[in-house]
């Protein structure tokens, strides 16, 4: 599966990610920060559970939610 990676910061200089797939607009309730993008076609498996390099858990899960993953709260 291919993704497009979009990042904001927080606090103390880390950052939260959002992944949605290749070529959709990010989710109407994410709209309203201020995300940039990270990454584009950014390849993953198709049964991934997590992109460790973006602290996503849950990936095909929350996708199949919500249609995007987003970084865990306690990250």
């Amino acid at each position: 599966m291919r993704l497009d990676i979009y990042r904001r910061a927080e606090h103390d200089g880390k950052f939260s990610y959002l992944a949605v797939p290749e070529a959709k607009n990010i989710p109407e309730e994410a709209t309203n920060t201020d995300w940039e993008i990270e990454a584009r076609a950014y390849e993953v498996e198709d049964n991934a559970d997590q992109i460790a390099d973006f602290d996503i858990e849950h990936l095909s899960d929350q996708i199949a939610e919500k249609g995007y993953a987003m970084t865990s709260v306690v990250h």
